[in-house]
């Protein structure tokens, strides 16, 4: 028999989101590689994988299942031709940085789109100007028995907000961006970043938009057609939510998707209330039906 490999498994231990509230972890790994990742996986086959924190909710009441943070594997590799190389939890942020300052195309368009690399591809993560998926080449992923794979992304299915990839863990990915002039690249992602400041509450601490931009099932006057996706942010303005206000967590000013708290005084049950009173207030003003897009960990 192979010996096992050891892991430092931290007990008790703060799960670090945009938030910043909410409960802890039992335990709590941070694999430096793949087979690290593997040993994880025979302590808790149910684990949960941690990316940046950045759309995640986790309840007071914390998590009983193997937290895993992937926050060291972290390498990237970037080609003058344009093919990069990032395991899952690199910085997305960053990531769109470097490859801009490389003078590549196509993740620009993630400007300001907080995540994990492996975040970012298992939800697909995007906005108006471009999703995750527009320049993802290939996919590493190791499914919940250690097996690892590399598959083209076209074999998954992405569709908005979710890349297909089920219940396995993304290990790595590789994106085949455009070479082009690096001013040019860098005035587009400035460009992109100025919008985002303007409309949305980037320093406040949250985690990014909370619903999902929902398609209507019928026509709703002044919103829009059946089929169409409308913008949940507009939606819930439209309803009266801005500013509403659950204990310590309330819905932002300044764009009604994203909610904000005070992390001071707020607790993760402030935030689910106010999901629960938006989503109800939506429902009942327009007969739209919200969808988070905010995960959510443990009970509340």
């Amino acid at each position: 028999m192979p010996e096992m490999l050891a892991l430092d498994i931290e007990n008790d231990a703060p799960i670090d989101t945009w938030f910043g509230i909410g409960g802890t972890a039992d335990r709590l790994a941070r694999p430096a590689n793949v087979d690290e990742l593997r040993r994880c996986l025979d302590l808790d086959i149910n684990l949960r994988i941690l990316g940046d924190g950045a759309n995640l909710l986790v309840g007071d009441g914390g998590v009983r299942e193997l937290v895993v943070s992937l926050e060291r594997l972290d390498t990237v590799e970037i080609a003058p031709d344009g093919t990069v190389r990032a395991q899952a939890g690199a910085n997305l942020m960053r990531l769109v940085q470097d490859t801009a300052r490389a003078g590549l195309f196509g993740l620009h368009t993630l400007a300001g789109v907080p995540a994990s690399v492996g975040g970012a591809v298992h939800m697909n993560a995007g906005g108006a100007y471009g999703n995750t998926f527009d320049h993802l080449a290939k996919i590493v992923t190791m499914d919940r028995h250690g097996v690892v794979r590399t598959q083209p992304a076209s074999e998954f299915e992405p569709v908005y907000r979710d890349g297909g990839i089920g219940d396995k863990i993304v290990v790595e990915a590789l994106f085949r961006l455009t070479p082009g002039e690096t001013a040019d690249v860098r005035e587009q992602l400035k460009r992109i970043m100025a919008e985002k400041k303007a409309s949305q509450p980037l320093s406040a601490d949250s985690a990014g938009c909370v619903f999902k931009n929902p398609t209507l099932s019928s026509e709703v006057d002044g919103i829009g057609s059946a089929g169409e996706r409308i913008s949940a942010g507009m939606i819930i303005d439209r309803a009266g939510c801005k500013g509403m206000r659950v204990g310590g967590a309330s819905v932002s000013e300044r764009h009604a998707n994203f909610m904000v708290v005070d992390k001071d005084s707020a607790r993760a049950q402030d935030v689910f209330d106010l999901i629960a009173v938006v989503r109800s207030t939506v429902l009942e003003r327009f007969g739209v039906e919200l969808q988070t897009e905010v995960v959510v960990w443990g009970a509340a």
